[in-house]
């Protein structure tokens, strides 16, 4: 199912336009050899084509341009000058402009012009609608220097106007500086711009990292239909590997003939290699582990500097630290006392806090809910899963560092204290259920930094999906909240139970598809699988009959979910599914729930074996936000792992992220700062170094949305018309598309990250040779008695002995016997005593303990390790 753009309208008020170019990405045959040429920067328009700027050259003055009040013209030397003041915040600030130009539907023109700046500055220059909403037709952003350059763009005008508009926005600088321009031009009858990708050398591979003991693969563009030699250098040059690639035809995805390369056999770890095939050499890449340790860290890292509602602290993010946002500071109004729109409701709410979504000032239920869902998962991973390493305090180095509880779990606690706070009062129409979003009015422009932000706030109705979203995620936060502050955790179990009951009083309010001024409207008509996640983690948390029932009855339980597109914040029922899988529960027929998953991942493996370039995702078209399903994709492939320890999965899951770190058609990692040529141009308001190069770009570890075929802004229309799948992207700030990052998005990169890094250098760890028995004897409000039998199944006397496993929420073990107890959260560990601490071939021994509860369930952990290593139940 082709599923609806996540966003229909971002940046509207001044970037985006339904513009509709006559280019090309590049010849079929370019792209089957894989030749490149940089980007054209500008084509002249034809010469029969009408001027439609007056006085561009300033021959006769400045008339007819005008200015706003803060500078005046100096048109001395035949060209306009402005000193333009500094402490302004706004692009549009300082506005120079012409008015009155006529525009013709479907002609392409050219718009170019001459400028510099002293001391180096960038600018904005639009061809737009006159008026609000001030639609733009073409956007160049001059990075101009004090020896000045030239400028231009085409683009074909989407509408009939007599009067356009020709603008140059030159606020936004705390320093003074001047401005000069000359020779503008706006002329119909232009040749296309024919946009070109420089995608570098013809064989693909991850630029990051393979692991030592992992797949290595890469892929050969080549007009070659015969097996090419290979060489595989290290960091010296040497050759220390070689063999043939293997023939794979034209891929569909990318238009490209193509061969795949394997050079999986080679083991040693290093820095610096090269493969080189048909004479072209790829990239440097590693072959190591550490770089997935790094990831993992950066890509959670990323959350922080998305809060609102505090200060982002420069010495725990060097270079992105700012004031708070939306706390009610001028000029913002803040996000303290809300109020809805107009008609909506008649009360004000706090709903400050929480991760901004995306590169606009919007906070939105269902895109938070799957994002603080996926790191509670990645959290509760560590617990359940014969891989996982901890993740532990102080791994961060966020704010709330040193305070006992994990950093993962800090950063998700900031998002779902915000998803409360959406939640109607007590009293008030449609109580329980949850506002679907909160932004601003209208769209603001780039680039516009939270604290500065003036919009008025609102929030908008109340939606059955966002009513579930919070549904799910507070009853996943009540029981992995638990152990560490379980007056918290009981705050989400209410909230999750009053969410669930407002939600079947209410099962089809759905947010509007035309609610999209000032932030995205995340419309979804179908909130059937909304209903299922929900009941599936409201279930697993408390084990009761009503949500053990709803899993049972609903049609996705059994339904194939393995969408060829991956699962996304439109389509959640694998959350469900993979939960109910992954983490303890007592769910009749849990077992055909478990090989459901494992068959989800065959079906992955499958298209990421067929794929030339080892894709887990191969769509006719690409969906907004592919690189998300590509490893939502792998998220599956991985809990198949964790629930088989069959390799094959986990070998999936490896050589599916070399497609996201560089083995794919652009030859670019979708990662800002990893891999040599990597996206660092994402769409953001505050990482905004392409339009001001004051501001950054964004932080490492975050990832691009990647190729969209629907390329439904004005600079990706422009670019890309025609494009494969793979080739529709481009790595521009305006490009938001294809290139935004959003909070959704990264969390599948944590969460793959992370699994990747639990790996080590590859090599698969033998299970234990051990048998345990995990029996709860009794239980009554407040408390149960656990006894535990360890059996050695190897040939090796244990002489001492660990036993680890964790509860799934905030129960509490004490009083052992025949074994000393220590606990940390939700993990326990059981030691030996003197007496039997030797455990001989085919023997077994027996401890016990009892236990505390605050109620809900308590099942018996599906993981259990005696020294290190998993032991069977």
């Amino acid at each position: 199912m082709i599923r609806p753009s996540r966003r229909l309208a971002a940046s509207l008020a001044v970037t985006a336009a339904a513009t509709l170019a006559a280019s090309a990405l590049t010849t079929p045959a370019a792209r089957a050899s894989g030749t490149t040429a940089p980007p054209a920067r500008a084509l002249a328009a034809a010469e029969e084509g009408p001027e439609q700027i007056r006085n561009g050259t300033f021959d006769s003055g400045s008339e007819p341009w005008w200015h706003t009040d803060n500078i005046t013209f100096d048109t001395t030397g035949g060209r306009l000058c402005a000193d333009i003041p500094g402490d302004t915040v706004n692009p549009w600030d300082v506005i120079i402009g012409q008015n009155d130009i006529p525009l013709v539907q479907g002609e392409i023109y050219s718009f170019g012009f001459s400028a510099s700046a002293n001391p180096a500055k960038t600018a904005r220059a639009l061809v737009q609608m006159p008026v609000d909403p001030y639609t733009a037709y073409v956007a160049i952003n001059p990075q101009m220097t004090a020896d000045g350059d030239t400028y231009s763009s085409t683009f074909t005008s989407p509408v009939d106007l007599d009067n356009g508009q020709v603008v140059f926005q030159l606020g936004g600088s705390a320093t003074p500086w001047r401005f000069c321009m000359d020779d503008v031009s706006l002329k119909g009858g232009a040749d296309p711009e024919v946009y070109v990708p420089d995608t570098g050398p013809r064989v693909r591979v991850n630029q990051v990292a393979y692991l030592p003991k992992g797949p290595k693969n890469a892929t050969v563009v080549t007009e070659s239909t015969t097996a090419l030699p290979w060489k595989l250098k290290n960091s010296s040059g040497t050759v220390v590997a070689s063999g043939t690639s293997t023939p794979r035809g034209v891929d569909g995805s990318s238009g490209q003939n193509v061969h795949s390369i394997d050079f999986g056999s080679y083991t040693k770890a290093g820095t610096g290699y090269t493969l080189t095939a048909d004479g072209e050499t790829s990239r440097p890449f590693d072959i190591g582990g550490t770089a997935y340790q790094t990831l993992r860290t950066d890509a959670l890292k990323f959350y922080y500097t998305q809060r609102s509602g505090t200060p982002i602290r420069d010495d725990l993010r060097p270079g992105y630290g700012r004031p708070a946002g939306h706390v009610g500071v001028a000029p913002n109004q803040g996000d303290t006392q809300v109020p809805c729109q107009p008609g909506v409701c008649d009360y004000t709410q706090d709903v400050s806090g929480g991760w901004y979504d995306a590169g606009d000032h919007g906070k939105y239920v269902v895109n938070g809910g799957i994002s603080v869902a996926q790191l509670m998962s990645e959290f509760e991973r560590t617990k359940n899963a014969p891989t996982a390493s901890a993740l532990g305090d102080s791994t961060l180095t966020l704010p709330e560092s040193g305070n006992g509880v994990p950093d993962i779990l800090d950063e998700a606690r900031w998002e779902q204290e915000f998803l409360l706070k959406m939640q109607v009062p007590d009293g008030k129409p449609y109580a329980g259920m949850a506002h679907h979003k909160i932004h601003d009015q209208n769209w603001t422009g780039l680039p516009l930094l939270p604290h500065l932000d003036p919009q008025k706030r609102e929030l908008h109705p109340v939606s059955t999906a966002a009513t579930l979203n919070l549904a799910a995620t507070a009853a996943q936060a009540a029981r992995v909240f638990a152990p560490y502050d379980a007056a918290f955790a009981a705050k989400n179990l209410t909230a999750a139970r009053k969410a669930w009951a407002a939600a079947k009083a209410n099962p089809d309010r759905l947010a509007s598809p035309s609610d999209g001024t000032g932030g995205g409207t995340y419309d979804d008509a179908n909130v059937s699988d909304e209903f299922y996640w929900a009941a599936a983690e409201l279930y697993i948390t408390t084990g009761e009959k009503e949500f053990k029932d709803f899993v049972l009855n609903s049609p996705h339980h059994t339904a194939d979910i393995w969408d060829e597109r991956g699962f996304s914040w439109q389509l959640l029922p694998q959350l469900g599914r993979i939960d109910l899988a992954t983490v303890p529960n007592a769910l009749p027929g849990r077992d055909q729930v478990r090989r459901s998953v494992v068959q989800g991942a065959d079906k992955y493996l499958a298209t990421l074996t067929a794929h030339p370039y080892g894709v887990p995702y191969n769509p006719s078209t690409y969906d907004w936000g592919s690189n998300s399903q590509v490893l939502n994709n792998m998220v599956v492939m991985a809990a198949a792992y964790d629930i088989t320890g069959t390799r094959k999965y986990r070998d999936g899951v490896l050589q599916g992220v070399d497609y996201i770190l560089g083995r794919n058609a652009l030859n670019m990692s979708y990662v800002t700062g990893y891999g040599e040529v990597n996206s660092h141009n994402q769409h953001s308001r505050w990482y905004s170094h392409q339009l001001d190069a004051s501001l950054p770009n964004p932080p490492k570890g975050t990832l691009a949305g990647g190729a969209n075929s629907g390329i439904q802004d004005p600079v990706a229309q422009a670019k890309l018309q025609g494009c494969k799948p793979q080739f529709c992207y481009i790595d521009d700030i305006e490009s938001w598309s294809t290139n935004e990052l959003t909070i959704n998005w990264n969390s599948p990169l944590s969460w793959i990250s992370a699994f990747i890094a639990d790996q080590g250098d590859g090599t698969v760890k033998d299970p234990g040779k051990c048998q345990v028995t995990y029996t709860t004897h009794g239980e009554w409000p407040g408390g149960f008695t656990t006894q535990v039998t360890i059996k050695n199944t190897g040939t090796t006397t244990v002489d001492g002995w660990t036993l680890k496993w964790a509860f799934l929420g905030g129960q509490q073990a004490y009083q052992p016997w025949n074994a000393t107890l220590t606990q940390a959260g939700a993990t326990v560990q059981a030691k030996n005593q003197s007496f039997n601490s030797k455990i001989k071939p085919g023997q077994s021994i027996t401890f016990g303990f009892m236990g505390s509860s605050t109620g809900g369930a308590n099942p018996n952990p599906d993981l259990i390790t005696l020294n290190g290593s998993a032991c069977s139940s």
